[in-house]
């Protein structure tokens, strides 16, 4: 399998996260100073301690999405490994961040680092997260969120390019929902999109191979125009 990787973005990215986090930490710093040493400057503290907290929570987003390793997409990666080469995974090179082109269709993958148990309702249409740190759902941006709407996000933008691109082909984006935590416990089969652990990932990839291949001259075409210039 080939696995091509906007490495300038994800460089650029995990600085951005990087110095962030330290600037948050001086400027809150600053703003407890000025609190207790300044009271008549309390309206700067406040201003300090909100723009920290807006910056360490940016921090924390790229931090955890760019700077963490593996990052999300080498995880990916992984649980591909021993994918022929007829299949490329594309990161940060197209409209959405984790695109898998090959016999087995153009598929979007939204991989998610969330551990504790995954479920979904069918009846509320949602997926749910049971267990896991409260401090770090709250704090450090480890709640599961709505995945449905990162979905239909994802596939819509790849789906609108592709349309563009290839006008006169027909081409139908799959999205997935990967859980990369060792932690996670996946126990959907009922959701509107493939719910399943990295561990599970290439099985699925080859089943869905088989069972619906996908022509390998769109595959060809397709990657043609996704592939970055030079």
């Amino acid at each position: 399998m080939d696995i091509i990787t906007n490495e300038k973005l994800v460089t650029r990215n995990a600085r951005i996260g990087k110095y962030s986090s330290i600037l948050a930490l001086v400027i809150l710093a600053g703003g407890m100073i000025i609190s207790f040493t300044r009271q008549d400057l309390f309206n700067l503290s406040l201003i300090a301690l909100i723009v920290g907290f807006f910056l360490s929570q940016m921090g924390i987003y790229y931090g955890n999405r760019w700077g963490r390793r593996p990052r999300q997409d080498e995880l990916l990666g992984q649980a591909l490994k021993g994918l022929d080469d007829r299949f490329t995974l594309f990161n940060y090179t197209s409209p959405t961040s984790h695109l898998l082109l090959g016999p087995a269709g153009v598929w979007v993958l939204i991989p998610h680092h969330q551990r504790g148990v995954i479920t979904y309702d069918a009846q509320k249409k949602r997926w749910h997260q049971k267990g896991g740190n409260l401090y770090l759902k709250m704090f450090a941006q480890e709640g599961l969120g709505r995945p449905d709407i990162e979905i239909s996000a994802e596939r819509d933008a790849i789906q609108k390019y592709l349309n563009k691109v290839l006008p006169n082909e027909t081409l139908e984006v799959q999205a997935a929902l990967i859980f990369t935590n060792d932690q996670a416990e996946v126990q959907v089969d009922d959701a509107p999109a493939p719910t399943l652990h990295a561990r599970k990932l290439k099985d699925f990839v080859r089943k869905t191979t088989k069972e619906k291949p996908f022509s390998m001259d769109k595959v060809a075409l397709i990657r043609e125009r996704l592939q970055p210039a030079g």
